[in-house]
């Protein structure tokens, strides 16, 4: 769901007339007209009546405004609750493992440059065996990791739940499944992470013959199983995030896989309790996606 998008609407609604609307916005009309034209592709109905004389709340449009008054309200609200000091700001350093936030990117990383517009914002990507001692070790202010445990010692904001997908060689018998289970792969040779955790570790076991084949993040996995022939886990993301003509991503039963963002705790900085708020109140605004 696009936030900005959102906050056109509400103006718009307000104003009924669309070069007002955009003219808050500090946004030409024809651009403003097509982020409506897009959230209303998105969400599949129109909201807006245009004729050339007027613009009209649908019968869609009124029950969708109030509720994403709402929304955009509480958004707001959990990043101005932070108490947190108002230094200049300096650069954020953000350690990444595999695809971060997914679809969730955007709508962050508005809502930080509107708290925070001369932040730098570094990026460092980081693997499954450092995922967590980089924060521990200051490396990175905090970092987006797969939350599979063992880092009882750190603040996770869990912000991103998604189901678990087989990655599988496209010429395989398992490509041309709608759905698999754990007794499916039962005894096949698989990929395995290198220095996951116990919520990966056990996805790594049965390298049997042919020795072992290894992968250190998440982008490795489609190309570890192109080349191998054997299987792989990842989430449902990776299948956009992480394209290959050599693999199929197969739905698969299980736990969800899960993204959380992870901090030090006491670190109070704005630039990282701000990313935090950010990031809790975008997943809160996914998990409870407005329908018209």
């Amino acid at each position: 769901m696009d936030v900005q998008a959102l906050r056109y609407a509400v103006t718009l609604a307000e104003t009924l007339h669309f070069g007002r609307a955009a003219r808050a916005h500090y946004i030409a009309a024809q651009p403003f007209g097509r982020r409506i034209q897009a959230l209303e592709r998105e969400l599949g109905t129109p909201l807006f009546a245009r004729t050339s004389r007027r613009v009209a709340l649908t019968p869609a449009g009124e029950r969708f405004l109030p509720r994403a008054r709402q929304v955009l309200a509480e958004l707001d609200g959990l990043v101005e609750q932070v108490d947190a000091p108002r230094e200049v700001p300096g650069v954020l350093r953000i350690g990444v493992l595999g695809f971060g936030l997914a679809d969730l990117w955007p709508d962050v990383r508005d809502l930080v440059e509107a708290r925070h517009p001369d932040l730098t914002v570094d990026t460092v990507e980081l693997t499954w065996a450092d995922q967590y001692d980089a924060v521990r070790a200051g490396e990175v202010d905090l970092a987006l990791v797969h939350d599979v445990g063992g880092a009882d010692d750190l603040t996770l904001d869990r912000v991103l739940t998604t189901d678990r997908v087989a990655v599988v060689p496209v010429h395989s018998e398992f490509a041309r499944a709608d759905r698999l289970t754990a007794s499916d792969v039962t005894g096949q040779r698989l990929v395995s992470p290198v220095g996951a955790s116990a919520g990966l570790a056990e996805w790594g076991e049965g390298a049997g013959r042919g020795g072992r084949v290894t992968v250190r993040s998440p982008a490795g996995v489609a190309t570890a199983v192109a080349t191998s022939g054997r299987l792989g886990l990842h989430a449902e993301p990776a299948r956009r995030f992480f394209p290959h003509p050599g693999v199929r991503y197969v739905p698969m039963d299980g736990p969800p896989a899960t993204v959380a963002v992870a901090s030090r705790p006491g670190d109070r900085r704005a630039a990282v309790t701000v990313f935090r708020a950010a990031a809790r109140a975008v997943a809160r605004l996914d998990r409870n996606r407005i329908e018209p």
